[in-house]
């Protein structure tokens, strides 16, 4: 397992992330305990957490089983969805960021968290309010770092002007949703993140299972999230996407690779990635996932992969220029 460096932090991560999400839901403390022993034993060394994943049991598990071991791991939590049933429950407010941090470092059972993300864009609050408890977290020593997810690159790229004019602890790191089917992300967040020396740690790289294999255009599991989760279905409803996700497999048949193996492999290898989240229900689950750091994926191949997924037009929309087709003539027509 190599190590990246995380954007422009100085510290380095290794190059696949374990996700907790299923940490005290689909997998109990038992198994969540393997999963983690079998992460440490590839040589993963960074763990992405949320406060409402299992309603904060994900956090306590995370957090007995990295006691022994605290400095020699990264564990990253997040805030801002809601967490109980009072209108302050939720959101970037600064109270409810400085409850968060509180109630996250108790289930943890540590001082700190290497990155603190919001986990979600608040309307409700304004973003330099946002920057500046974030910004008295650090302070604190509560997160090294913070970090932002499910945000837009303009709303991003705004919170990182305001954070250099006011002289505020930055944003670090990046986690947006990503995969082969959903690469909304390539179109200025990954741009954003390279330009401003952010860490990248994307999730969802398989599509929600749908680039497990078990998927096809007309071929759907028993089981599976995709299935049973109404979110999830909806996420990932459209008929293209279960196309690609068909072509997609036939070609890691093809190629003698597990199809999780090549998707995982595939988000890890563009310039922008720091580290994938990867998760799992089981340790035999999380196998696959493990072995795309030992995947060589040349260029080839990574466009191969890429042609089989929806591609999302430039920021422009100006596709033509993404096809190649140059204008003619006049001054006038470039227009």
């Amino acid at each position: 397992m190599e190590h990246r460096l995380l954007g422009t932090t100085g510290m380095a991560v290794s190059e696949l992330c374990c996700g907790t999400m299923s940490f005290g839901d689909v997998a109990d403390e038992r198994t969540s305990a393997s999963l983690y022993r079998r992460s440490r034993e590839a040589g993963v060394d960074f763990f992405d957490c949320a406060n409402v994943y299992s309603a904060g049991r994900a956090e306590e598990i995370l957090g007995s089983l990295v006691a022994s071991e605290r400095n020699r791991v990264v564990i990253t939590t997040k805030v801002g969805f809601p967490v109980g049933s009072d209108p302050n429950d939720r959101g970037l407010s600064r109270r409810h960021i400085l409850a968060s941090v509180e109630a996250s470092l108790r289930r943890l059972r540590t001082d700190r968290v290497e990155i603190l993300f919001v986990h979600t864009f608040d309307p409700s609050t304004p973003i330099d309010e946002t920057l500046r408890a974030l910004d008295l977290v650090v302070r604190q020593g509560k997160a090294l770092y913070i970090g932002v997810s499910n945000w837009a690159a303009w709303q991003i790229a705004t919170a990182l002007g305001i954070s250099r004019r006011e002289a505020l602890a930055a944003f670090s790191c990046v986690q947006p949703m990503y995969s082969l089917v959903k690469r909304q992300a390539e179109v200025e967040i990954l741009p954003l993140a390279r330009a401003e020396g952010l860490g990248v740690i994307s999730y969802s790289p398989l599509g929600g299972g749908l680039l497990s294999g078990k998927y096809g255009a007309e071929r759907r599991p028993e089981h599976g999230r995709l299935v049973e989760n109404r979110m999830y279905a909806a996420r990932y409803r459209e008929k293209a996407y279960y196309a690609a996700a068909e072509t997609f497999a036939a070609l890691a048949r093809e190629l003698g690779v597990h199809p999780v193996t090549l998707a995982v492999a595939w988000v890890k290898a563009h310039p922008a990635m720091t580290a994938p989240i990867v998760g799992a229900r089981n340790v035999e689950q999380l196998e696959p996932s493990l072995a795309a750091a030992d995947f060589a994926m040349t260029d080839e191949l990574y466009a191969r992969v890429a042609s089989l997924g929806p591609t999302p037009p430039p920021a422009t929309d100006r596709t033509e220029e993404q096809k190649g087709v140059a204008y003619k003539g006049s001054a006038e027509k470039y227009k």
